[in-house]
């Protein structure tokens, strides 16, 4: 409940940034809204009242806290499965207690999609963020990147990520599924 967005209010937000484009005469750019939902305790009820936001109606992006697995999780991927949606955990590398479990390998196995941040290629947050990120690309159990971008400051760390052949060639088939499913 920290951001108290709804469906509504996103929606809002996007015909403003709409009418925005339009009035500065920027017509080659296609903008559509969804959302990360939190797996919390309140997530079932906004799934049931058909409050949440797919990528391209069919892809819910899902992430959990970072100090913990939700309590709830297994149910709630199966719940969105039995709802027709495709569950993306989102950034599955900066969940450290994942880090030395076989919960990837499981999670892929009951058909969770992984998106990971871009911005983890990078030591932004941390050394065991950064390891991670590369194991799973190199295991290729990573579906989907984003940026995951917030503020000027991330984006320019994001710009500035060096990045070696050999992950390019990992990475680039990703990122075209990417583009090839949300482009």
């Amino acid at each position: 409940n920290y951001y108290p967005n709804t469906p509504h209010i996103i929606q809002n937000s996007l015909a403003l940034v709409k009418n925005e484009l339009k009035k500065n005469n920027i017509k080659n750019i296609t903008i559509e809204a969804a959302a990360e939902h939190m797996i919390d305790a309140n997530f079932e009820h906004l799934l049931e009242k058909l409050e949440v936001m797919p990528i391209k109606k069919q892809y819910l992006l899902i992430e959990m806290s970072y100090l913990q697995a939700s309590l709830n999780f297994d149910d709630a991927v199966q719940k969105i499965r039995n709802s027709q949606y495709f569950p993306i955990l989102a950034h599955p590398e900066r969940y450290h207690y994942l880090h030395h479990t076989s919960k990837y390998r499981l999670y892929k196995n009951t058909g969770i999609l992984f998106q990971m941040n871009l911005l983890s290629l990078s030591t932004y947050y941390g050394k065991e963020i950064s390891d991670t990120a590369y194991k799973l690309l190199d295991k290729n159990l990573i579906d989907f990147v984003g940026t995951d971008v917030h503020n000027i400051r991330q984006l320019n760390a994001l710009k500035n990520i060096k990045i070696k052949d050999k992950i390019l060639k990992k990475l680039l088939p990703v990122l075209e599924k990417t583009t090839y499913n949300f482009g």
